[in-house]
């Protein structure tokens, strides 16, 4: 038996757990709200997509703007002119969330900050981030500036799950530069030592925001407030939804990557079957102690012919429990297999057409 999920004192939320992207609980989690500095998760998600391309390194010395140095609210508090390296300022912007760090990447990677909150916005929508728009790299308040609970969680499991390098620096509890240092203020890192990110947020606008993620025996969730009453507020009503979720919830690792789940029959093939598996790890996120009833269909096109590359999609795997589909993923070609001589063509066409009569 499942409760309900517990009462969350905030405008917007959501629970998702990171392997599956099962949402397991959610209020308004689409609602268009403003997102504060959860935007910088946007901002840091950009600067390791290109670190990770060999596009920028840790080492590269950025010069830092005017407009970075003016910036008000929190800050990194470099100084115009002088020069600050990659590596600092996204330790600026993940945990002491600067606005003149978030300033000073943006203007290093794309410019301007105008153009930077295009590329943000780009990346956004490849997501599948349908209610977010960006017009800056901070979160301060700017007219159409705005996100919802479900897509920061979506943000957050690609952060997690494509850039596990600089996963780290969001548990990272302090961060000293030019001899001030400052703590991050998820206070949840210092209560509960599961949980190791993700970014903080605030505004009269938007009230207080918080990302979390933890893990706990290789089950890991995400949780997004927006709009809660205060820094205390958010980080107690993360910690419920956490908590239900670790305590009501499993996820189980079903198939591993390019796993063989069959060998499907090929007409006109050099060879008369081929591998069919998944691209990708599967998982199931569902009420704890219930794995033992998941049941797996593979259905296979009826008709697979020759040549075939792989990644052609040549079916649908879906997991179910019970009447309730849980997840479901394509099939697809392992390897390439090449058509057979005119002969062996020519006589599984004779055979195929029988087969298709007669069926």
């Amino acid at each position: 038996m499942i409760p309900a999920p517990p009462q969350i004192a905030a405008t917007s939320w959501v629970l998702m757990d990171a392997h599956s992207g099962k949402i397991i609980a959610e209020h308004r989690a689409d609602e268009q709200l403003p997102p504060a500095s959860l935007t910088k998760m946007m901002t840091s998600y950009l600067l390791e997509y290109e670190i990770k391309r060999g596009n920028v390194q840790l080492d590269d010395m950025v010069r830092v703007s005017e407009k970075a140095w003016r910036m008000p609210g929190s800050r990194m508090f470099i100084q115009e002119g002088t020069f600050v390296s990659i590596e600092d300022l996204l330790k600026g912007v993940i945990i002491q969330s600067g606005n003149d760090a978030s300033v000073a990447v943006a203007e290093y990677l794309a410019g301007s900050e105008a153009a930077f909150a295009d590329l943000m916005n780009q990346h956004a929508r490849s997501m599948g981030m349908d209610n977010t728009n960006f017009r800056n790299s901070t979160g301060l308040p700017e007219d159409n500036h705005y996100s919802s609970a479900r897509d920061m969680a979506i943000l957050s499991q690609n952060k997690i799950i494509h850039y596990p390098d600089h996963y780290s620096l969001y548990s990272e509890r302090e961060f000293t530069y030019n001899n001030i240092s400052q703590s991050n203020r998820n206070r949840l890192l210092w209560r509960d030592s599961t949980v190791d990110g993700l970014k903080t947020g605030h505004t009269n606008e938007a009230g207080y925001c918080l990302a979390a993620s933890a893990v706990r025996n290789d089950m890991r969730l995400i949780s997004v407030v927006m709009g809660a009453r205060s820094e205390e507020g958010r980080a107690q009503e993360s910690q419920k939804l956490l908590s239900y979720g670790f305590r009501y919830f499993e996820t189980a690792r079903l198939y591993e990557q390019y796993q063989v789940l069959d060998n499907a029959r090929v007409w006109q093939g050099v060879r008369d079957n081929i591998k069919l598996g998944v691209t990708e790890e599967v998982f199931a996120t569902i009420p704890r102690g219930q794995q033992s009833a998941l049941r797996a269909e593979l259905q296979i096109n009826d008709v697979i012919k020759a040549p075939i590359r792989a990644g052609d999609r040549l079916g649908v795997l879906k997991v179910k429990l019970g009447d309730e589909l849980i997840t479901e993923q394509q099939l697809v070609a392992l390897e390439n297999l090449d058509e057979a001589g005119f002969f062996k063509r020519l006589w599984h066409s004779l055979l195929l057409f029988f087969t298709e009569l007669f069926r």
